[in-house]
């Protein structure tokens, strides 16, 4: 990826999005760009040109509808192809929102950042063909509709307006018990806390950036729509971060859970959550999020990747991949998928896994030039496992003389995986209580935290 940061600003310079991706332009850029917009004097024009340059940082932008979509680099790269990149993100975004203002901005914060990072993060290497039918892929919110003519102002208790967010199929959303013999349903509920987090490591192995986007999503198959109450952890703090917060709490600074902010589903009451942290809702059918929350704060990634490339003669060049487990050891991933672009005139690899290396599988894509390595859970010495470190170490052969710096040519890495019973935030469901019908009502009540990779990349 060759853009370091994405931004979207207002009229009035506030900051809407913030994605920041390869932590290389100091802090304070949208700043600095807005004033350069608003007091614009160089060149004998009243208004700034789409490309300028500020201390070594290029900007780029496009104004819509009175909104800025800025991206911002210090390399050199296609200018038509920046802004081509701005306008199509703005133009799938009003696509998928209905219309395109602050106001649908911020109450579609967690489906604007799944959009980005599917365009962005996925696909800029091959922005020839970023369309919409190809971004849809991985995208699982619904959006709030915003009326254009009539924008009615931000509330708490009407966030959620229509819909349910989908989630993809997977075990972790999937139903755990059978129906009863007899063929009738059980009377049962799951939440699911599902973390998406994107972190991004230097060279040595240092963290540059990292974010998380969460969900607390609910399934009910609870006859009679009783009344529930979701009791979350006391120490939550809201509203730190600094970032948009549809529904904010200011909390004095502290310890525990540190969130930048939330939103809820219109069916939760909030008459108790400033004193003792407790959502009390009555769950409509099907599968809806009760809460949606994003931090931006530094928190300790599940995977640590160190990478390093060297050359090994006029044609050779060598690779080490070494990825360890940060959680605990009682914790088991499931499969992670590692894949790295490597230059265009690599014409073979081979692969050099540890002698206990369980269910890792190594593959050279010679159409693409790209390295993948799979790791599968397979036994307690699989990197699945916490407390678990791997290497790769592969051995390129190139169809031409390299010239200049190797590790411009090639990466970064990028991981994938899947934590079940695992978040990055410690948030927590501490309770989940049933209005009782009778003393011998008694549901199944299911709690799962699951983690996922959403831009996992580490530098070379």
């Amino acid at each position: 990826m060759m853009i370091s940061q994405f931004f979207v600003l207002s009229q009035r310079g506030d900051n809407i999005v913030f994605r920041d991706y390869r932590a290389e332009v100091p802090k304070g850029s949208t700043e600095t760009f807005f004033r350069r917009v608003k007091f614009w004097k160089e060149d004998g024009n009243a208004e700034a040109p789409p490309i300028f340059n500020v201390d070594g940082v290029n900007y780029f932008h496009v104004k819509v509808v009175g909104l800025y979509f800025v991206a911002t680099t210090r390399v050199n790269v296609s200018p038509f192809l920046v802004l081509e990149l701005l306008e199509r993100i703005a133009r799938v975004i009003k696509d998928y929102l209905g219309v395109l203002n602050e106001d649908s901005f911020r109450k579609n914060f967690v489906l604007v950042y799944e959009l980005l990072d599917e365009v962005i993060v996925r696909f800029w290497l091959r922005a020839n063909y970023i369309n919409r039918g190809i971004e849809v892929l991985y995208v699982f919110n619904d959006p709030i509709l915003i009326a254009p003519a009539r924008l009615q102002p931000i509330d708490p208790a009407a966030i959620f307006t229509q819909g349910a967010k989908r989630m993809p199929g997977t075990a972790v959303t999937k139903s755990v018990v059978a129906n009863d013999p007899g063929g009738r349903r059980r009377e049962e509920i799951f939440v699911d806390i599902i973390e998406k987090i994107s972190v991004t490591f230097s060279s040595s192995g240092y963290i540059l950036t990292s974010e998380m986007d969460g969900t607390i999503q609910m399934k009910s198959y609870l006859s009679g729509n009783p009344e529930i109450r979701l009791a979350l952890n006391e120490d939550l703090n809201i509203g730190r971060g600094g970032g948009v917060s549809v529904y904010e709490y200011r909390s004095s600074p502290g310890s525990g859970v540190i969130l930048d902010d939330c939103n809820f589903h219109e069916s939760v009451r909030l008459d108790s959550f400033d004193s003792d942290r407790t959502l009390s809702l009555v769950p409509p059918d099907g599968e809806f999020p009760v809460m949606n929350y994003r931090m931006t704060q530094e928190f300790r990634p599940p995977f640590h990747v160190n990478t390093l490339i060297e050359e090994a003669g006029r044609i050779k060049a060598e690779v080490t991949i070494k990825i360890r487990a940060e959680f605990p050891s009682d914790i088991i991933a499931n499969t992670i998928a590692v894949q790295m672009p490597l230059p265009n005139y690599t014409s073979r690899a081979s692969f050099e896994l540890e002698h206990d290396a369980v269910g890792q599988k190594t593959d050279f894509k010679e159409t693409s030039k790209m390295l993948e390595w799979s790791l599968k859970k397979a036994s307690v010495g699989s990197l699945i496992v916490g407390g678990a470190e791997h290497t790769l170490r592969a051995k390129l052969t190139f169809s031409q003389e390299f010239h200049g710096n190797i590790t411009k040519e090639a990466g970064p890495v990028s991981m994938t995986f899947t934590i079940p019973m695992y978040n990055v935030s410690k948030l927590q469901v501490k309770y989940l209580q049933i209005a009782k019908k009778s003393s011998s009502y008694n549901p199944y009540r299911w709690v799962r935290y699951v983690t996922q990779a959403n831009s996992y990349v580490a530098r070379i």
